[in-house]
């Protein structure tokens, strides 16, 4: 089920993303101020998304993590 909600997400997510590169690339009106500020919703966006591709990695079994890594906590 875990599954299931986190692909949802990362879908939704997605979406977001590709519609906020769109909004972000089109030309701007200088009469029409723009409401949403597109550039910062599209680096969350997939600041959320990598986040999610982490969590359903973790959820097929793969475990991430400092003690994990090859580079971290090596003298301890």
């Amino acid at each position: 089920m875990d599954l299931a909600f986190t692909l949802a997400g990362l879908a939704a997510v997605l979406g977001i993303a590709v519609l906020s590169n769109w909004q972000a690339g089109r030309e701007w009106n200088g009469l029409r101020p723009r409401i949403i500020p597109w550039k910062f919703v599209l680096i969350l966006s997939g600041f959320l998304a990598i986040v999610l591709i982490v969590h359903v990695v973790n959820l097929l079994g793969v475990e991430t993590g400092p003690d994990q890594s090859p580079f971290s906590r090596i003298g301890r």
